[in-house]
């Protein structure tokens, strides 16, 4: 099939600004488009990019003060088949992880395992080993969450998550990754586009999401404990340890968010655009300084 996405997000900066954007299509996806994944700003600004530690791509720019909108529009292939489930893929031992896969069995920021590991232990030690385990523990995040927009709040690690019930598409992987993590199996955080492809189209708008990928046979396998199902179209636009490795943007001033647009439809069914209320989904917004919109789509408001 052919996908048709992009997006279409402004911010008001008070002054020239430095901008970091995490807003293009993972590397490996690029043989599957068919149109370029082109980064768009008005008014124009001199857009610069390089590959980061775990192979996203960034782009550098300095916002001029005002409103600066940045857009993208592509074409992409897609199997149209659902997330392939590999019922056989095994855990690995520790000592037999590739160097690069060992950090994804650490704490990190969204992902605290000090008080999950515990619980982990007590409710999947049982389980079998490999794509089991990791079944059951997606099973668990996606019944021990309850979703909802008004739930958002961009501080949330995984422990909080799991004791209060409620969060977003981000809360979901957080909760999984950390029990996963716990159970000494790698899982990184992923996001990007996924439309309602395949599904009955939701009553909402659309916003990127968020899932997961475990280390299971010597790969990465694609899990998702917000929907608990296979999907069809997912289009990976970054990977890290968790939402704070993944913002899409990270604004070095005061930089206030004033449009937010996301579409994925199939190219063949276009539809009406849907513009997402600001800071209600996983689209992370990371930024240093004072936060304008109380911190809700700030999740790296360190400053705060």
């Amino acid at each position: 099939m052919r996908i048709r996405a992009g997006f279409e997000i402004s911010y008001e900066c008070a002054g020239p600004t430095p901008m970091v954007l995490m807003l293009n299509v993972r590397p490996e996806r690029a043989h599957d488009l068919e149109t370029l994944d082109v980064l768009h700003s008005r008014p124009d600004a001199q857009l610069r990019q390089y590959v980061d530690a775990f192979g996203n791509i960034c782009s550098r720019v300095l916002a001029p003060g005002g409103r600066t909108t940045f857009s993208a529009d592509f074409l992409i292939r897609d199997s149209g088949r659902p997330d392939p489930v590999i019922a056989t893929a095994a855990q690995h031992a520790i000592e037999d992880l590739p160097d690069e896969v060992v950090q994804f069995l650490l704490p990190s920021r969204y992902c605290d395992l000090e008080l999950l590991a515990d619980i982990a232990w007590e409710q999947f030690a049982r389980v079998e080993p490999g794509w089991a385990r990791v079944q059951a523990i997606v099973d668990y995040a996606h019944q021990r969450i309850e979703f909802g927009y008004p739930h958002a709040r961009s501080t949330r690690t995984a422990t909080e998550a799991y004791f209060e019930r409620r969060g977003v598409c981000r809360d979901y992987a957080h909760l999984a990754i950390a029990l996963c993590r716990s159970m000494n199996i790698p899982a990184r955080y992923c996001t990007g586009y996924l439309g309602d492809i395949g599904v009955p189209a939701m009553d909402a708008p659309m916003d990127f999401s968020a899932w997961f990928e475990a280390w299971l046979g010597g790969a990465w396998r694609t899990f998702d404990a917000r929907h608990n199902t296979q999907r069809i179209g997912r289009i990976l636009m970054a990977v890290g340890r968790d939402a704070a490795d993944v913002a899409i943007s990270t604004s070095f001033g005061a930089a206030k968010l004033v449009g937010f647009e996301v579409r994925t439809v199939e190219a063949e069914e276009l539809a009406p655009t849907m513009v997402a209320p600001r800071g209600q989904g996983p689209a992370a917004v990371a930024r240093r300084g004072p936060c304008p919109d109380g911190g809700i789509s700030c999740p790296d408001a360190r400053s705060q």
